[in-house]
This record gives C-alpha cells, sequence and structure tokens, in this order.
C-alpha cells in the first residue's frame, strides 16, 4: 500500500517543502532547523506530511 492510498503524502527535502510553502530554500532550511515546521530528518533528510504542512500555515496565529 503507499503513502497516498494510506492518506499520507510525505514531501521529501527541503527543496520540495520550499515550494509547497512558498519560500526559498534557504528560508526553509531556516525554518526546518529552528522547529519552526512540522517536519522531521530521516537519514539526512527533511520529510513532512503534506497535510500537516498546508493545516500549519492554515490555522489561526496564537
Amino acid at each position: 500500500m503507499s503513502e497516498i492510498e494510506n492518506g499520507l503524502e510525505l514531501i521529501w527535502g527541503a527543496e520540495a517543502i520550499a515550494k509547497i510553502i512558498g519560500r526559498s530554500t534557504r528560508a526553509t532550511f531556516y525554518m526546518l532547523d529552528n522547529g519552526e515546521l512540522p517536519a522531521k530528518k530521516v537519514g539526512g533528510r527533511w520529510v513532512a506530511e503534506r497535510s500537516k504542512l498546508l493545516s500549519f500555515f492554515l490555522e489561526p496565529a496564537a
């Protein structure tokens, strides 16, 4: 069963994450390294779940 069949769509790599959130790769690396995005480092690569990334940006600011 694939990630999409499970309802998961994983985004691999800071460049791909940057495209989804509309930021530069450099700014995205900064946000990832500082724990500002819902992502994890797996085997040296950043990975994020698309739905968590999108909902993170759609939540109202505290």
